[in-house]
């Protein structure tokens, strides 16, 4: 499994932001969905050694989140919603100072391809404060993608996007898929059906429901994830 959680918890005080959750995800694409404050960026954040877990544990590429945060970080790649980035800095620079921070061994080979992978060619020559939201997230995904994990943590990758600039990104993340395992937030439920092999819906710090989109259509009289997420989340 690149990802095996079992009884993972964080606690706030009284508050318990995420609640003994256990799933294991492999290469795919995993839409991990839920409402505002379910623990969705808790959880993620803790899978990505940003937070430490209250109780439970993790692994990552078979390295343990509380002994191995390091190997962990080698061997992921995380997109915050926020993307913080470098906005002085220019497109190919910042990917050579993200190169640099991960040691790569040939780092302007790899730039190049992940340039191309990204579709930020025409736009490498630029500082990041000058370009669109669209590009800005491509930057992001160019970062997390750099080192070549075999692990990527995405929270809401697409926000804001226009159309076509989501169809790019969608693009990419499904190939992405192919060969790595990725963990997608969203609230787009269309983005969940184009991407997504499997879904798994938190809801209140627990998980609400962990199949496959044909799994839990059939089991929910065919409705629409839409309907679904509702019904899983209004409880």
């Amino acid at each position: 499994m690149s990802i095996s959680v079992q009884g993972l918890s964080k606690t706030y005080g009284q508050q318990k932001a995420v609640d003994g959750i256990s799933f294991n995800a492999e290469p795919g694409v995993l839409g991990f969905l839920g409402p505002n404050g379910a623990g969705k960026s808790t959880t993620m954040k803790m899978l990505t050694c940003f937070i430490p877990q209250t109780a439970g544990t993790a692994t990552v590429c078979g390295f343990d989140i509380s002994k191995d945060p390091l190997e962990v970080k080698r061997n992921i790649g995380y997109l915050p919603e926020s993307n913080p980035l470098y906005t002085e800095m220019y497109v190919k620079e910042s990917l050579t100072f993200v190169a640099g921070i991960h040691g790569l061994h040939n780092p302007q080979q790899r730039i190049a391809e992940v340039i191309e992978q990204t579709g930020l060619g025409p736009e490498q020559h630029k500082k990041i404060n000058q370009l669109s939201k669209g590009y800005r997230q491509r930057v992001g995904l160019a970062q997390a993608i750099l080192h070549d994990p075999q692990v990527l943590i995405l929270d809401e990758p697409t926000s804001g996007l226009d159309p076509n600039q989501l169809i790019g990104i969608r693009q990419l993340i499904s190939d992405l898929g192919k060969t790595k395992t990725i963990v997608l937030s969203t609230h787009i439920m269309q983005e969940v059906e184009a991407v997504c092999n499997r879904v798994i819906i938190i809801n209140k710090g627990k998980i609400a429901a962990d199949d496959t989109l044909q799994n839990l259509r059939a089991k929910n009289n065919n409705q629409t994830l839409e309907n679904i997420f509702i019904g899983l989340t209004n409880k």
